[in-house]
């Protein structure tokens, strides 16, 4: 793939994804493995980049207030934990088992974007030690995905907080945002210190990624991301779906 429509991708990914609760490593790291990306390369590149985009975008939602930080501590605390330990475990898996597991996790993020409503929903509350509890149980399992597969981890935060810890929609898309900047950091300085990391690319890519966050949380602050993308996005992660499970198998 070309450099400069590469650097397009990764804008317009960050872009969108930070506008639903994600970050962009939905994207990043199935596609860095598809362009033959070494998978530590690839692992490494996606967290840096999306914890990029996740961190311009947190800025923005926290300035407008949008953040609970009441229900991010606990999850912030135990992925950053947690993310260190699925940096170390990348490296002793099989790639075939690697893509195959990333493929899973693609799939699952396709059907959510597909078919859960897209609607802003308010929350009726949850008690604290459910918020406490329940949410670091989340942070240890997004963080530990977010280092070993460089996706960041919000696919999953966003409906855990909104049907677990009865977290309002935007609320939680915007705490979610606010999390994998932790956990994205987190498993990018483990990846980072055990494989080398080819800045001059990822410093470059993250200027994109930046531009992307910032464009895409200003617009899903000001009003409700389309179901338009939602579906788009949800049908492109389902060619990727095909694509990874090729590589597994074949």
């Amino acid at each position: 793939m070309n450099l400069l429509v590469l650097l397009a991708v990764i804008f317009v990914s960050s872009l969108v994804l930070t506008m639903i609760g994600l970050g962009g490593g939905l994207i990043f790291s199935p596609l860095f493995v598809l362009l033959g990306f070494a998978k530590s390369m690839a692992v490494t590149a996606s967290l840096f980049l999306n914890g990029i985009a996740a961190a311009s975008a947190a800025y923005v939602y926290a300035r407008k207030k949008m953040v609970d930080y009441s229900v991010c501590l606990p999850l912030i605390v135990t992925s950053m934990l947690a993310a260190p330990l699925g940096a170390l475990t990348t490296r002793w898996i099989d790639t075939r088992i690697f893509v195959g597991i990333m493929g899973v996790v693609i799939l699952l993020a396709a059907l959510r974007m597909l078919f859960s409503a897209p609607a802003a929903v308010a929350g009726s509350g949850s008690s604290r030690f459910t918020r406490i509890f329940g949410g670091g149980v989340i942070g240890l399992v997004i963080g530990f995905l977010a280092g070993l597969l460089g996706i960041g981890g919000g696919v999953f935060v966003v409906p855990l907080l909104i049907y677990f810890l009865k977290v309002p929609t935007k609320t939680a898309a915007a705490s979610s945002i606010f999390i994998v900047c932790f956990s994205s950091v987190s498993g990018f300085i483990t990846h980072a210190s055990l494989a080398a990391v080819n800045w001059k690319f990822v410093l470059l890519a993250g200027l994109f990624s930046f531009a992307g966050g910032q464009i895409g949380s200003r617009i899903m602050a000001e009003k409700l991301r389309g179901r338009t993308i939602r579906i788009l996005f949800g049908i492109l992660l389902l060619l990727f779906c095909v694509k990874l499970f090729q590589r597994a198998l074949f």
